[in-house]
């Protein structure tokens, strides 16, 4: 489902309207600037979806559509570089991944539209004015991570009644994670689960927070 939505909003932006793909296949060489804020490993399973969905609605790379790449997952504080490499290679549309790259990608321009995915809250997050009506050169897909956040504690409890202890890994430096943190805790309370906080932001410090999580008792993540 996240591929063809993904790849139907931005092939509305590549279209000209009215046009079936079939009969009239793209001329023109469009160009697409891919910023993503995970490693290219991470994103693999993701943008070969991406590149599938392209494919059946008769975009092949290399031959009418020209994708430059920029992936990030050591130094988010560089994605406002990598934003505005790619705005300086005149892409005609954005693609980007997380909240991180679609505000770096906000910042860089906006003239060029700009289609996002994987972000949490992307009207919190600044990004657009409101889902039903975005606003601005922005639109994409929201995972709705936050708004969930209670039900995964509900499903929880119901599948193993006896948790009282429960450990949330998030990222304190991640916009998408932060309002999750915040939004676990009136359901945590309500379902009598006590809240112990992960904070990580760095690879190297998962065994490390891992360890003493167990080690003050909680029995779920």
């Amino acid at each position: 489902m996240m591929r063809h939505m993904c790849c139907g909003l931005l092939c509305a932006l590549l279209l000209a309207p009215g046009v079936p793909v079939e009969a009239q296949p793209p001329k023109k060489i469009s160009r697409v600037g891919y910023l993503a804020a995970v490693s290219a490993a991470a994103d693999a399973p993701r943008l070969e979806a991406f590149r599938q969905g392209l494919r059946e609605l008769g975009y092949l790379e290399g031959q009418n559509v020209l994708i430059e790449y920029r992936h990030e997952a050591g130094d988010f504080e560089r994605l406002p570089e990598h934003a505005a490499e790619l705005v300086g290679h005149k892409p005609d549309v954005l693609v980007t991944v997380t909240t991180n790259a679609a505000q770096a990608a906000k910042q860089a321009t906006t003239r060029i539209p700009i289609v996002f995915m994987g972000v949490t809250d992307p009207v919190t997050a600044g990004l657009v004015e409101s889902l039903a009506q975005p606003g601005g050169n922005m639109t994409g897909i929201t995972n709705m991570a936050a708004i969930l956040t209670g039900k995964r504690m509900e499903l929880l409890k119901e599948t193993f009644p006896t948790v009282s202890r429960l450990a949330v890994l998030w990222d304190p430096q991640a916009p998408g994670s932060v309002p999750q943190w915040h939004d676990s805790q009136l359901p945590a309370r309500e379902l009598g689960l006590h809240l112990y906080s992960m904070e990580v932001s760095r690879v190297e410090h998962y065994e490390a927070a891992f360890t003493d999580a167990v080690e003050a008792g909680n029995t779920a993540l």
